[in-house]
């Protein structure tokens, strides 16, 4: 195995993979939401052992979670417009003589 490759012998870097990140946002943000109601439930025991901190985790856990939603929100519709605007802008090239 070498440990270096010549640039004229590297294979090109592929194509960015499409995802959709707000999949996997949503999921975490419900699952601390889950953790935040279960506290809520057992408060009293949570902090008589001193363990309030934890509700403020999932506050701000959530909060994150939703700014993460938003941002992956605006970064998809930045996506879709620059992906349609190269498509126009193939189709305006392809259709000129």
């Amino acid at each position: 195995m070498r440990w270096y490759v010549k640039s004229s012998e590297r294979k090109p870097d592929p194509a960015p993979v499409k995802t959709d990140d707000r999949a996997a946002i949503l999921v975490g943000l419900v699952l601390w939401i889950l953790a935040l109601c279960g506290m809520l439930i057992g408060l009293r025991p949570l902090v008589a052992g001193g363990h309030e901190g934890w509700l403020w985790t999932a506050v701000v856990a959530i909060t994150l979670g939703l700014v993460g939603l938003v941002y992956a929100q605006i970064r998809r519709g930045r996506v879709r417009r620059r992906e349609e605007a190269a498509a126009a802008t193939a189709e305006d090239d392809s259709s000129e003589p």
